[in-house]
């Protein structure tokens, strides 16, 4: 049986598994691209303390890559297990994508991180560089059809139900990978994984110069990854106005969460830079907007209107009314399947089927719903206003910050005296956390925001879940945070112990620890 406690229970075991799994996936993002970069400066000018930094810089890459694939590997099978009606109702549309990932991206990205970590004496210069490079390509490439289909599930285009199979089903895998959800995901959350990897090298390297320890190779390292993290920070900006730009278009509940709106704004909308957003009263309190600003961002225009919360769910009474005519329309043609004025009818209403669907939340008879429930169910489409509010405030706030220190570190490098600036060192060590809050913040606006959807306007997430006991999600909740954490203890252990050591681990008797003994 389900209930409001099992499905709770694998929601929060399935956030729980991707958060702890996306605490490495942006590293590895980001270490693979800057490996790419410091080996290419290698290659162009021979240099071998560019070598000795993608060595270094690589061994770190492999301890976070294996973590990276141990905590992911468990993510695709909670499908099977505790979603078992997406997988049956979605599947064979959202695990294509996946599959191909699987088969085509992850073995390539296996492949050549072996040939990178056991091919510096085999390769040549050039042939190497190569295989680090189609590593880096193999790991994005893996990113992109992951986030095809999560973009798939923001955006369900592509595809058609089957009245006969009661099944969602693919018509159209280009449209698919061609969405532009797709693409927006993609670019968005792989170029602030290029963040991570940017401030990660940058926060090591600020602490090997603090302590006054090989300071050549640490002013190096926090220059590429300066000059890295400023590129690849404009253009996560670029890419989340993208974003921006397809929420208010697709996703209105989402915006409105996001920026607290509680009625339609006069055109072009203004941004909330701050509010305390009060859901009882459906008001904001201590508000500081800027004119204009969301209008452009979010519409490009000066005229679109940006819906509020209030009008939008009365917009929602609607839909779900059409989708109540759905269900009722469904059920009637599953009975007559050979009806053509059954079918027909079904067709007039089929878009508002998933609205539809909301109600069996909250009523076993949708066909009788009174209006009252109609309510409650269209109230219940706008997600949690204070959680998406404050991870979108939390996330823009920790992106500003990284950009300052990206700034900053180039500016100093190039001037030759970033060895200097204790104050800014300092800084930059401290700012190490930032690109993991920004990412899992900006996962939960994405996840959470898309709420009560596990497919957006198609599928209630209540609907979802397999027929299980709460206690039996609880367990595996319990046992995955114990292996989950046991996890990231040796990933912290092992990253601090070979950070620690530097580049004298590489043995070349060239670095601070081999010199000092």
């Amino acid at each position: 049986m389900i209930t409001p406690e099992l499905v709770d229970l694998s929601r929060l075991q399935f956030a729980v598994t991707a958060l702890y799994h996306y605490l490495f996936v942006p590293l590895t993002l980001g270490l693979s691209m800057i490996l790419v970069a410091m080996e290419g400066c290698y290659v162009v000018t021979g240099k071998e303390i560019y070598k000795d930094m993608t060595r270094f810089w690589g061994k770190l890459f492999a301890i976070n890559f294996a973590m990276g694939v141990a905590t992911g590997i468990t993510m695709e099978f909670q499908f099977g297990t505790n979603w078992a009606y997406y997988s049956h109702y979605v599947g064979d549309i959202f695990g294509a994508p996946l599959a191909i990932e699987a088969l085509v991206a992850f073995f390539m990205e296996s492949t050549f991180a072996g040939l990178f970590f056991f091919g510096w004496k085999r390769l040549s210069r050039l042939g190497h560089w190569v295989c680090t490079f189609l590593m880096a390509l193999g790991t994005n490439i893996s990113a992109m059809w992951i986030l095809i289909a999560n973009g798939w599930m923001q955006f369900p285009k592509g595809s058609v139900f089957n009245v006969e199979t009661m099944r969602m089903e693919m018509d159209s895998f280009w449209t698919i990978i061609s969405s532009e959800w797709a693409q927006a995901t993609f670019t968005h959350t792989v170029s602030a994984g290029y963040m991570t990897g940017a401030v990660f090298v940058m926060a090591i390297s600020a602490w090997y110069l603090l302590r006054k320890r090989d300071v050549e190779f640490a002013k190096k390292s926090l220059m590429i990854a300066c000059a890295f993290g400023l590129v690849t920070s404009l253009f996560t900006i670029h890419q989340g106005d993208e974003s921006a730009y397809l929420v208010t278009r697709d996703q209105p509940e989402k915006l409105a969460a996001m920026e607290a709106i509680w009625n339609t704004e006069s055109t072009p909308a203004p941004i909330t830079v701050f509010a305390i957003p009060d859901s009882e009263a459906r008001t904001n309190h201590a508000e500081v907007k800027i004119p204009w600003i969301l209008g452009l961002i979010g519409t490009r225009s000066l005229s679109t209107p940006v819906p509020g919360i209030n009008q939008l769910i009365e917009r929602n009474v609607d839909r779900i009314t059409r989708g109540k005519e759905a269900v009722v329309a469904l059920e009637a043609l599953r009975a007559s399947p050979k009806d053509p004025a059954l079918l027909a009818k079904f067709k007039e209403v089929q878009p508002y089927l998933g609205y539809g669907l909301l109600l069996r939340k909250y009523t076993n008879d949708v066909a009788n719903a009174t209006p009252e429930v109609i309510q409650e169910a269209a109230a219940h489409t706008i997600p949690s206003v204070g959680l998406i509010f404050w991870s979108f405030r939390g996330m823009v706030v920790s992106g500003l910050l990284m950009i300052v220190l990206f700034l900053a570190g180039l500016i100093y490098s190039v001037k030759g005296s970033v060895d200097k600036k204790s104050c800014y060192l300092t800084a930059a060590m401290i700012g190490m956390p930032l690109p993991w809050i920004a990412n899992e913040l900006g996962w939960v606006v994405t996840e959470v925001g898309r709420q009560p959807w596990s497919i957006y306007g198609m599928l209630p997430v209540d609907l979802s879940v397999s027929s299980l006991t709460a206690g039996s999600v609880f367990g595996s909740l319990a046992g995955f945070i114990v292996l989950y954490s046991c996890l990231i203890v040796v990933e912290v252990w092992l990253m601090k112990k070979f950070a620690g050591l530097g580049p004298s681990s590489l043995g070349t008797g060239r670095y601070f620890f081999e010199n000092h003994r």
